[in-house]
């Protein structure tokens, strides 16, 4: 089965060809560093972290860049409205960034560059852009000529005269085109600077991703990816940039993840529904909120809502359940810390139906949303031969619950979930609901310790009462052989 993407450039799915056989080249722009990441973002970063691990999974050794923009006006207001030097503002957000996708659980890029580690490398490229005549400099400013670029809006499928006859951008006389955009900006008093053979200034935010992707990638690598956002100006002009400068095609596929809505409404800091992630991991467990990110197909736009969390928040429930009602057979260990660990990427394992049909899905254009849609199939699967046979389960039972618990465990490692043991994600999941709701536990197992007296009394309405209470506060309980568990509702 041969995997096919999506390519932006083309607008259709395509069979997927590496430049070098068993090898991939992936670059995807990362954040500007000037603020805490939203759930913009997440999407954006767990979607490549999938595709990454699911490369790797088929065998394919993947070279991964993912960059900080750590210069840029940005950041340079964020650290004048502070008082605190730009490159301290990045390095307090990059750091956030860490926390924020360390908790989602993904995995580091094998090359994080930051802008300002490559001013050499960025100056060189604007400078062979003047030697190409493909850029000018005015008054210590360089831009870049977009009518010198042939298939300027390839990407985008825009057309240079019509955006130029519909243009309502500020035009600056100085400039050939009023679309020429900046390579190198001269240096404002008070900002960061850095010295050039066109006097001291700073790079454009364009020319830095074309310099750090060919510095580390090559001229030609073969995947590039982002949000729909950056689409058009910023790829487009990537592509403008480095092919008019190594006359070489760029990135051979395109991969552009699609937007995240609120409450069906734009994500806006004047409308206040601007999510960062580190106030959703306040209510919500990690692996809920990568559900919930990957649950729709990478291109399609989500909407973030309480109720679609929530939906994502009691599917993980039922998966970690159906685990831990594994590990209960004699025999048998549905903890992802088994010792055949499965779930590592690369490691085959015992190959189910549910696998088979998981790589078909992501076959097609990474689709993980029907490959969660056959992970919740493996676990209506396992529960219906264990309801179907609670006296005695047979050695064969026992090895087609093995391979359906090793697809699914597998199938989390791809997705970057089930990397907990049932206890502790429920204790998580408890504690997250504790500080949530700021329910007292002693509190909650008085009340379980009441109810469980008037059961052995056989007072029911007490019982009844008991649990009604607790059922107010949220508390979800569930009685077992061995004694009365709680948990906390999404």
């Amino acid at each position: 089965m041969t995997i096919r993407i999506y390519n932006t450039l083309g607008g259709k799915k395509e069979e997927f060809i590496p430049i070098e056989p068993g090898k991939v080249k992936m670059y995807v722009c990362g954040p500007t560093v000037y603020d805490s990441c939203h759930i913009g973002h997440a999407r954006s970063v767990v979607v490549f972290d999938v595709i990454a691990r699911y490369f790797e999974n088929r065998g394919i050794d993947v070279t991964y860049v993912r960059n900080f923009t750590d210069v840029d006006d940005k950041i340079i207001n964020k650290a004048n409205e502070t008082g605190i030097d730009s490159l301290e503002v990045a390095e307090k957000y990059i750091n956030e960034f860490y926390e924020d996708m360390d908790a989602l659980n993904v995995r580091r890029a094998t090359h994080e560059p930051r802008v300002t580690g490559y001013m050499d490398q960025i100056i060189d490229f604007v400078g062979k852009l003047i030697g190409e005549d493909m850029a000018y400099e005015i008054e210590g400013d360089v831009y870049y000529s977009v009518d010198k670029f042939e298939g300027y809006g390839k990407l985008s499928g825009r057309n240079l005269e019509e955006m130029e006859a519909g243009s309502r951008i500020d035009v600056d006389k100085r400039k050939q085109n009023p679309f020429d955009f900046a390579l190198w900006k001269s240096a404002k008093p008070g900002e960061p600077f850095w010295e050039s053979p066109w006097g001291p200034g700073r790079p454009g935010w364009h020319i830095e991703c074309s310099t750090m992707s060919s510095s580390l990638l090559g001229d030609t690598f073969d995947i590039h990816g982002g949000g729909k956002d950056l689409i058009f100006p910023h790829h487009e002009n990537e592509i403008a940039q480095s092919e008019g400068a190594n006359k070489k095609t760029y990135a051979r596929y395109w991969v552009h993840n699609g937007f995240i809505t609120i409450n069906q409404e734009k994500m806006s800091k004047s409308l206040g529904n601007f999510l960062m992630i580190k106030d959703i991991l306040k209510s919500c467990h990690p692996e809920a909120v990568r559900l919930f990110l990957l649950a729709s197909h990478y291109r399609s736009p989500i909407d973030f809502s309480d109720k679609a969390i929530a939906e994502s928040g009691t599917g993980l429930d039922k998966i970690y359940t159906t685990l831990e009602r594994i590990g209960n057979i004699p025999g048998i260990s549905g903890d992802v810390s088994d010792k055949d660990k499965q779930g590592e990427p690369g490691v085959p394992g015992k190959l189910g139906k549910h696998w088979q049909k998981f790589v078909e899905a992501m076959d097609d254009d990474f689709n993980t949303a029907k490959g969660i849609g056959i992970l919740f199939d493996a676990v209506r699967s396992i529960n219906r031969t264990l309801d179907k046979n609670k006296d005695e389960i047979s050695a064969s039972l026992k090895q087609e619950i093995e391979t359906e618990r090793d697809d699914i465990l597998k199938i989390g490692n791809i997705l970057g979930i089930l990397s907990l043991s049932a206890q502790d994600y429920f204790k998580q999941k408890k504690n997250i609901g504790l500080q949530q709701t700021k329910i007292n536990p002693d509190e909650i197992e008085e009340l379980i310790r009441q109810r469980t007296e008037a059961r052995k009394a056989k007072d029911w309405k007490t019982a009844d009462d008991v649990r009604q209470k607790l059922q107010d506060m949220n508390v979800v309980l569930e009685d077992r052989a061995d004694g009365t568990v709680w948990k906390i509702e999404n």
